[in-house]
């Protein structure tokens, strides 16, 4: 299972347009992957009820996971997209 550990960039948190960026961007990187608050239950990171349901605030850690084929690659974008508060995913 390959692991990524985030702290979320964006200063309003996982909610709003940013939770619709992550969702749409979960969703393009092919595989399925989770997401959890560090120590919390994982969810679907392609669903946008679950992932705002999980409350994440700006400087919170959340951990993306995944047990795919090219995990390590998807999960260095969703990383990067969540740590630096971009407005779209980064190319691969």
């Amino acid at each position: 299972m390959a692991e990524r550990h985030v702290t979320i960039g964006w200063p309003e948190g996982l909610h709003a347009r940013p939770a619709s960026v992550f969702v749409r961007a979960a969703g393009a990187v092919g595989i399925p992957v989770t997401i959890a608050k560090a120590g919390g239950t994982p969810v679907n990171a392609a669903s946008m009820l679950a992932l705002l349901g999980l409350g994440a605030e700006a400087g919170e850690e959340v951990v993306l996971a995944s047990d795919a084929e090219g995990a390590d690659s998807a999960l260095d974008r969703l990383a990067r997209l969540v740590g630096e508060g971009l407005s779209e995913l980064p190319p691969a």
